[in-house]
């Protein structure tokens, strides 16, 4: 194995290993200590968030057609020379087969409802958005000129979350963890890998676009 892989893998472990550990904290209520499964289910407790739902349901029905029709794919994801609404549509299909499809839908149902809770509905669907199309458009300028998939936006998600805690948590040693999310994307730019350019939009949009009842984050 290179270094260039080395680096990526270990990019991509600290960013979910981190990243768990985070959302684990946030999903459940203020004071409350429960292992990572349970506490990410908390995170779909009543009140339902209901952006969170309708953005899942939406990428499961595009998961769903695209299996129905393959064609779509080919359709909607970034081209070589493609026109620039693929910076778009290029975050509704999953190129890179099943394994690609059902790992970001479940990222996807773990990650949207804590940042809802924690931002809003329209600002996490705004993050979800803005950090998915920045990711693929730099990806179709010359990283990544063909493919496909929102786990550049939800990549965004972690940021907002990781440098948002980073910078107003209350517990030191879990945000000193929130770090290593801008860090790894900083390195994954480096690599010209997109998912990079997805976490540090997020964690610059976390940082300005926070709720004014979430300044001060605790877990």
């Amino acid at each position: 194995m290179d270094m260039h892989s080395v680096l990526l893998y270990g990019c991509a472990a600290a960013v979910v290993v981190s990243g768990v550990r985070l959302l684990a904290a946030l999903a459940v209520k203020d004071g409350e200590e429960k292992a990572p499964p349970s506490a990410l289910l908390q995170s779909w407790r009543r009140p339902i968030p209901r952006a969170a739902a309708g953005l899942t349901g939406a990428m499961v029905a595009l998961g769903v057609a695209q299996v129905v029709a393959p064609a779509m794919i080919d359709a909607l994801e970034r081209h070589p020379h493609g026109a620039w609404w693929r910076a778009v549509t290029a975050l509704t299909v999953q190129s890179s087969g099943w394994f690609q499809l059902v790992f970001n839908l479940a990222a996807l149902a773990v990650v949207a409802p804590v940042a809802e809770r924690h931002f809003g509905p329209w600002r996490m669907v705004l993050i979800f958005t803005t950090s998915g199309v920045i990711a693929q458009a730099v990806s179709m300028a010359g990283w990544s000129l063909r493919g496909g998939g929102d786990s550049v936006a939800i990549c965004g998600l972690v940021g907002a979350l990781g440098a948002h805690y980073a910078t107003r948590g209350s517990i030191i040693a879990l945000r000193r963890v929130a770090l290593l999310i801008p860090a790894a994307g900083l390195v994954l730019c480096l690599l010209a890998n997109n998912h990079g350019v997805g976490l540090l939009v997020g964690c610059a949009l976390g940082v300005g676009l926070a709720s004014p009842a979430r300044q001060h984050l605790v877990a």
